[in-house]
């Protein structure tokens, strides 16, 4: 058996009582709107297709400075060359800013070596000092480029 209670009326509340209810209301909705905006701001990842003769794969991008500058750089085609059996790497047009570096990277992160030199790993493990910065990762098969030798990539931005 279910109670039902009654309606409240706050006309016949203290003044005090109808402020804490005002101020509570006001508080979870500016609560629900923060939240909401931080929902959003998630969902609205840029991410990019690299295309070769060897396959095509997907990578989400970091939210920095650099992949922003990238993203502007876009469509581009980058002539690649294998470097330590690790990873394919080229020149890009024009340097991009310098952000966070770290050392460590895992199969799949596209990295920036230098200013200029974009990389993507097919092959985890450790740079040494200054680092990379990383650019993203490919959500994709990126052992596609797991094979010795040049591959002239083209970057596109998804839609």
């Amino acid at each position: 058996m279910t109670t039902r209670m009654a309606p409240v009326s706050m006309a016949s509340a203290p003044s005090h009582i109808k402020q804490e209810a005002d101020d509570m209301r006001n508080l979870l909705l500016s609560v629900a709107f923060i939240s909401f905006g931080m929902v959003g701001t998630a969902v609205a990842q840029e991410r990019i297709t690299i295309s070769s003769d060897w396959g095509e794969v997907t990578a989400e991008l970091e939210d920095n400075d650099a992949t922003r500058a990238l993203v502007g750089m876009l469509p581009l085609t980058i002539e690649m060359s294998d470097h330590l059996r690790q990873e394919k790497t080229g020149n890009l047009p024009s340097a991009l800013p310098d952000v966070t570096r770290q050392r460590d990277f895992s199969a799949g992160t596209l990295g920036l070596w230098a200013s200029g030199d974009f990389v993507i790993y097919y092959r985890s493990g450790r740079v040494p000092s200054p680092g990379i910065v990383v650019l993203g990762h490919v959500t994709g098969d990126v052992s596609i480029f797991d094979r010795p030798g040049p591959v002239t990539v083209r970057i596109q931005r998804v839609n």
